[in-house]
């Protein structure tokens, strides 16, 4: 009588279920809907609280959108749009790439751009007021939002979901879903004036991505162009009007670009001599990147964000309440812009109305004493304007 041995063999794993739409489907799904809650949502919360409103709509709308669609397709999120595994090395040259990009092509671009458009364009879509009237705190969630949450979630989105979405099998040339999803991702900041800088930078994040096939040199070059240009904005505003004029002077521009230029020719021949900087090179395999086993219902998957989503709108209430109402005040009783060479007399009534407006934010001075100062300036710029029109 033979002895059983215990056998080994086990029964064959179930297959991983299909995906239940294409990455195609997925892409331009996912577009359309990020579009509408980017305007619909992100714009109203950004509008309560700029610093706060950054960082909600990357988390909320980018990136859980992108998580949420992208679990209900029957798809591993880091594992399909290449957040992992991390390559350090093609991170950190894809961070370095970000800035000589900044200088060889994102300042002339620009440049050339806010010389072409007009003046009234320029200042609608003036970037920097984003920092203006922000406290220390707000002043610190901005700049950490724009140069950890955006590049991580825009990417995650942009790159990760819509141009992967978009990009043909080998050996398809992958380059007409390059163009549109950078076209894409300019399109979305609403920004005519930084329109074509922002396909630049599409191109380049969008190349990085294709080229070491994952998502973190990408991020690192976005990174890089946030942080870069944001020092640069505070650096020049704490120096006053002369480093303004300088921004805005062509062989400053020229300087800059050239040394950008110089970066960026040689970070390309280092990478010629260690080709390691540019990762794996080639995506995950679509079988790695499915979901095995029930996926839950697409409210289920959405739940836990949109609980998130209110829980930090409330607490936002809780600790902004003043700050929200004086922003719909504001929206309410607009005050005409100052141009630079106005009147001495005039600026300095603008920077004590906005003096007001922070002690009635704190707490220290009646909101209705900052209503009755903007509504008396308001009248006063129509008098002022109506007498320059009289012959």
């Amino acid at each position: 009588m033979e002895d059983s041995a215990p056998s080994d063999s086990r029964p064959p794993e179930p297959p991983s279920p299909e995906p239940s739409m294409s990455p195609r489907t997925l892409a331009v799904g996912s577009a359309a809907l990020g579009l509408a809650l980017f305007i619909l949502v992100g714009g109203t919360v950004q509008f309560l609280n700029p610093a706060f409103g950054i960082w909600f709509t990357e988390l909320f709308v980018f990136l859980a959108l992108g998580w949420v669609m992208l679990r209900f397709a029957r798809w591993r999120p880091a594992v399909y749009t290449g957040l992992t595994p991390v390559p350090r090395a093609s991170t950190v040259f894809g961070f370095l790439l970000g800035v000589a990009n900044f200088f060889a092509l994102v300042v002339p671009i620009q440049f050339l751009a806010q010389k072409v458009a007009p003046e009234w364009l320029t200042k609608l879509f003036d970037g920097s007021r984003l920092f203006q009237g922000q406290t220390s705190v707000e002043l610190a969630l901005i700049l950490a939002g724009v140069t950890v949450a955006a590049p991580l979630c825009e990417e995650f989105f942009f790159r990760g979901i819509f141009q992967k979405g978009l990009t043909p099998a080998r050996p398809a040339s992958p380059v007409r879903a390059l163009v549109i999803s950078s076209v894409v991702f300019s399109a979305f900041h609403l920004d005519p004036v930084g329109f074509v800088a922002r396909v630049e930078l599409g191109l380049l994040f969008g190349w990085l991505y294709l080229r070491t096939g994952s998502l973190w040199p990408s991020i690192g070059a976005h990174a890089a162009n946030n942080a870069v240009s944001s020092v640069a904005f505070l650096v020049a505003k704490a120096m006053g009007p002369e480093a303004s004029e300088a921004e805005t002077d062509p062989r400053a521009v020229l300087a800059l670009a050239g040394l950008g230029w110089v970066a960026l020719l040689g970070l390309m021949s280092a990478a010629r001599h260690f080709p390691a900087v540019w990762g794996r090179g080639t995506e995950a395999a679509p079988e790695n990147a499915r979901q095995p086993g029930p996926v839950p219902s697409f409210a289920t998957l959405l739940l836990p964000w949109v609980a998130g989503a209110t829980v930090s709108l409330g607490l936002l209430a809780a600790v902004d309440a003043r700050g929200i109402s004086l922003n719909y005040y504001d929206a309410q009783h607009p005050l005409p812009s100052l141009e630079k060479d106005a009147p001495p007399g005039l600026q300095a009534e603008r920077s004590a109305l906005d003096a007001l407006r922070a002690g009635a934010r704190r707490g220290d001075v009646p909101m209705e004493a900052y209503h009755e100062e903007r509504l008396r300036q308001i009248q006063a710029h129509r008098q002022a304007t109506s007498r320059q029109k009289q012959p």
